[in-house]
């Protein structure tokens, strides 16, 4: 009697069903994705609780190593992995844009690992290159024009003390001396491609 209640409790709702994670993105990009979350839990309960009504199999931790078994916990761990891939992306944008992002964001970083801001901003520093790559002693005192300018952005953004005036100053020459110690560069102070692509990354 005491082994039957036993079973009977073991198979509780509460302690069989795979439950909604907290603090998902209702909100998601894509609705379809969420409904798709909430059929894939439907579909992993029904089927640890039809396995069990049925068969007498737990597929979350079986006794048995018979292939009835062992299909039904194959099955299983793919429909648990499915919840956990749906529930892995609405974790995931749930905490971007409690950093501040938007949908159209958590899109972009899931489909390519950056942010659309990340992704202009990666995509400007390649242009930079593209156009100034080729930089080595061709910026000198009193030079100026658009690759001061922006180098001076650059070093700015990286905490450097310097004024954003696209001429190439004792200011700005001093302000690329302390970037290349700060990183283990050679210290001349001068934009070698070295400096350059530390300053793009």
């Amino acid at each position: 009697m005491y082994g039957q209640y036993s079973q009977y409790k073991r198979f509780k709702l509460e302690n069989y069903e795979y439950k909604v994670a907290k603090n998902i993105d209702l909100g998601y990009h894509d609705k379809s994705f969420v409904l798709d979350y909430y059929e894939a839990i439907e579909d992993i309960n029904s089927h640890v609780k039809a396995q069990w009504s049925a068969n007498s199999i737990d597929v979350r931790v079986p006794e048995d190593d018979n292939e009835e078994t062992k299909v039904a916990v194959k099955a299983y761990t793919r429909k648990l992995a499915k919840v956990k891939y749906y529930e892995g992306q609405l974790l995931l944008s749930a905490r971007l844009k409690k950093e501040g992002v938007n949908n159209a964001d958590v899109k972009s970083y899931q489909d390519d690992g950056i942010t659309k801001g990340e992704k202009l901003n990666q995509d400007r520093k390649e242009r930079l290159f593209a156009l100034f790559g080729n930089v080595s002693n061709t910026v000198k005192l009193g030079d100026n024009g658009p690759l001061v300018f922006e180098i001076q952005k650059l070093l700015k953004s990286k905490g450097q003390d310097v004024i954003v005036d696209g001429v190439f100053k004792e200011m700005t020459a001093k302000a690329i001396l302390t970037f290349e110690q700060e990183q283990k560069l050679y210290p001349d102070g001068k934009l070698d491609v070295f400096t350059f692509e530390k300053l793009l990354e």
